[in-house]
């Protein structure tokens, strides 16, 4: 269920909305929710970095069936990413920090900008248990990054309480996360986890967990 408070914020708001929707278990669900208990309109939007599992696609447009539907979709400038294959390869991300802050930048936080443009605010699937960068995220607040609200209706629910919201709905659930995956991302950026390790494990494995953002979620303005 969504809180009283964000849904009174919700639904008094002016302008336009939209959910980040990556695939994940909690976007399934934050998309449910709204679906359920939100009267306004607001839009789905995906970025489609060009480097996802070959599952993403077909469990992308399950979900639009499911929902009926449309997720607008956002890809990265098609120079960028040549510019950027042609300096670091097809694994060059893995290089280091800096080279792999640099294709997220590329493929994912630019073509975020654009889809956020001329929005109020954005929803996400963000929880709080999901990793150290996030323990402090609200349910509420204000990205100064890209200079508006944001909301994160989950950032308090638990792992099991997605996964049995999910099962309880027979919501979509993307296939790999039965092939021991806790979160979904790039196909060279994400891997498998074992049960005793945490939701971001998976992510940029060589890195620090510090440093397990890719400029999406971000608190400090630019």
């Amino acid at each position: 269920m969504l809180s009283e408070t964000l849904l009174a914020v919700l639904e008094n708001l002016n302008g336009n909305i939209a959910l980040a929707f990556s695939h994940q278990a909690e976007d399934v669900v934050a998309l449910a929710l709204l679906k359920r208990h939100v009267k306004r309109p607001f839009g789905v939007f995906t970025l489609d970095t060009g480097k996802n599992f070959e599952e993403t696609k077909p469990f992308h447009m399950q979900v639009e069936s499911f929902f009926d539907i449309r997720i607008e979709q956002y890809f990265p400038n098609a120079d960028e990413v040549a510019a950027l294959e042609a300096d670091l390869g097809e694994w060059g991300m893995r290089g280091g920090l800096d080279e792999r802050k640099r294709c997220c930048q590329i493929r994912k936080v630019n073509p975020l900008r654009r889809a956020l443009s001329g929005k109020t605010a954005w929803l996400t699937g963000l929880r709080a248990e999901q990793s150290i960068t996030r323990e402090h995220i609200a349910e509420i607040e204000y990205d100064g990054a890209f200079g508006l609200l944001k909301f994160n209706p989950l950032a308090h629910w638990t792992a099991r309480q997605v996964f049995a919201y999910i099962d309880e709905n027979r919501l979509p659930l993307h296939p790999l996360y039965r092939q021991g995956f806790k979160s979904i991302g790039c196909k060279p950026c994400t891997r498998a986890v074992r049960d005793d390790e945490d939701a971001r494990a998976g992510r940029w494995w060589w890195e620090a967990p510090e440093h397990k953002e890719c400029g999406l979620h971000i608190k400090e303005a630019r």
